[in-house]
């Protein structure tokens, strides 16, 4: 096992790679944050991770495993998934290779951490032979390595659904076709079989390895459906014999306390479960279709880390208007877009930015999508009562000074924003709008006064989600004429989707934010004062500064962060 007590800024300094200021300054910005000190090089642009890999190779004399070496491809069933347990390697980014007699060779990002390499050494009761490679080859070959496991057992399971075949049937299909008695002691007894209960874990612990929001269950006449929802697109997964399909819903509605014998009305409702140490929730909705009912699970992981505001994808200018809106003592700050664009991402991000012990943070949402350590967090139970309105109304007795409001839905919601802004707090709340300009008319049409919204409004912040290109895979194109002058396009080459098994054959893996950043000038303020017409509005913002999601797409393509197909898909071209 390696033993040095030489730093990586010390190694890295002495590859040349970085000088005394550099190391300084990155150390600066370390402080204060988790990050290790190679994460922060990489985000400054001062090294890359091959650079940090290669430099440790040299330096500490172990090998270097690239990605296309085979070596970061170890087969399974050797026992090497008993040595390092999945979660141990997930937490500390460490891969086993190969193990002879006593000694275990392993990949990992970071070789100098001997207190990972000495707890790994008592693990596996082995010598440990370190070999460093960078941290993205190493999340994906762990992902292949670990994720392969409950992929082939769920293969094995939809295969052997197939083999029961009618037997398993429990009959009671659809809600207009086929209006069959429903014996519900066998329904229930196939819903708690020990193979039913196998095959919907495994549904859900594959989705949450292959990072889906979604899971959709869909029946149709002769098969089941099975897909989910990855970077914004679904995705078909080889799905389970027909014959399942009543016993697996109503699995799932045994996990979230349904009633199993209603199949002719929507049912809504949730469950929660641990997956490698993470708290994760599931919200369930079921549909009643002409084949069966429809399932869909939204899989929230609660103890997902925080992104930082500067690695969301805001433009200089508009991270630097964001974060001086953010710093204000009161004001109102809206996020629109769709569902499913990062609003709630972006709403705590903000407040993780500005949080603090001299501050009052409180919450209401639905659903609670986050923790976050030092606010006060509501979710909303219109059943009892606690709605946006009647929560906002207790806010403010509570001595606020910042409050975030999951979705301004009415007018009543609306009003005590509009209040609690007027009265020296600072509100965040969502709107459901297409760009920035258009919030402003929404609010008016909701039924708030135009001199009330062109006082307390501080700032528009409109948002989309795109896919971000494969880095491993995207290969470079020169753009047809047509293309150059339909997009205004100047750069010699753009980046399109391949695909590759990185990235699951899409070309795509991740995604990035697209936003639009309209802050409030006088010349704005008196403008909606007089009740003028979005257009207006969005003139205005444009001579003041404002870059539209369109126009902030197109820089994402020109940098070969997505690709020019996606962003037409997302954003519709500013005319």
């Amino acid at each position: 096992m390696i033993r040095t007590t030489e730093k990586l800024g010390e190694i890295l300094k002495k590859s040349g790679l970085v000088s005394d200021d550099q190391l300084a300054r990155a150390l600066e910005v370390q402080r204060g944050t988790t990050k290790r000190l190679g994460e922060v090089l990489v985000e400054l642009e001062l090294v890359t991770e091959q650079d940090i890999a290669s430099a440790l190779s040299k330096q500490l004399g172990i090998p270097f495993a690239s990605r296309s070496s085979g070596l970061l491809s170890p087969q399974r069933g050797a026992g090497l998934e008993q040595l390092v347990p999945e979660e141990f390697a997930s937490q500390h980014l460490v891969l086993p290779l190969s193990r002879t007699l006593n000694s275990l060779t392993v990949a990992c990002a970071n070789p100098l951490d001997l207190i990972m390499l000495d707890s790994l050494s008592r693990i596996s009761r082995c010598e440990i032979n370190p070999v460093v490679t960078t941290r993205a080859d190493l999340e994906a070959a762990i992902e292949r390595f670990y994720g392969s496991a409950d992929s082939s057992m769920l293969r094995e399971a939809i295969g052997q659904s197939f083999e029961q075949g009618e037997s398993e049937a429990v009959g009671g299909g659809g809600v207009i076709e086929g209006e069959e008695s429903l014996d519900l002691d066998r329904l229930k007894q196939a819903a708690e079989d020990a193979p039913t209960i196998r095959l919907v874990d495994l549904i859900i612990r594959q989705a949450i390895k292959e990072r889906a929001s979604d899971i959709h269950i869909e029946p149709f006449k002769e098969r089941i459906s099975l897909r989910y929802r990855i970077d914004g697109a679904l995705c078909n997964i080889s799905a389970p014999a027909k014959q399942l399909h009543q016993a697996i819903v109503s699995r799932i509605k045994i996990l979230c306390k349904l009633d199993i014998a209603q199949k002719r009305l929507p049912q809504d409702g949730g469950f929660a479960m641990s997956f490698e140490g993470r708290a994760i929730d599931f919200r369930v909705s079921t549909v009643p279709t002409i084949y069966g009912e429809k399932v869909v699970i939204r899989i929230l992981d609660k103890s997902a880390s925080l992104l930082d505001l500067d690695r969301l994808g805001f433009g200089a200018k508009q991270l630097a208007a964001f974060k001086e809106s953010i710093s204000d003592p009161y004001g109102l700050i809206l996020i629109t877009g769709p569902t499913g664009s990062g609003k709630s991402t972006t709403l705590y991000a903000a407040l993780n930015e500005i949080l603090s012990p001299t501050k009052n943070i409180l919450t209401i949402e639905d659903p609670v999508e986050y923790r976050l350590e030092g606010a006060n967090q509501v979710q909303i139970k219109p059943s009892i009562g606690l709605t946006f309105a009647t929560g906002l109304r207790a806010f403010m007795r509570q001595d606020p000074d910042i409050i975030m409001v999951g979705e301004t839905r009415d007018l009543e919601t609306a009003e005590i924003c509009v209040r609690a802004s007027l009265t020296g707090h600072l509100v965040f709340t969502t709107l459901h709008t297409n760009d920035a300009p258009s919030a402003v008319t929404r609010l008016v049409d909701i039924g708030i006064a135009t001199y009330l919204v062109s006082s307390t409004l501080s700032l528009v912040v409109a948002q989309r989600l795109i896919r971000r290109l494969c880095d491993r895979c995207k290969e470079a194109y020169e753009p047809e004429p047509a293309i150059r002058e339909r997009f205004k396009i100047t750069e010699e080459l753009l980046y399109r989707a391949k695909g590759c098994d990185a990235c699951s054959t899409t070309g795509y893996k991740g995604r990035l934010g697209v936003y639009e950043v309209m802050t409030l000038s006088r010349d704005m303020r008196n403008t909606i004062a007089k009740g003028a017409l979005i257009h207006v509005l969005k003139d205005i913002a444009i001579a003041d500064g404002m870059s539209t999601l369109w126009d902030e797409g197109l820089r994402k393509v020109r940098e070969g962060a997505t690709s020019l197909e996606e962003l037409e898909s997302v954003i519709l071209l500013d005319r």
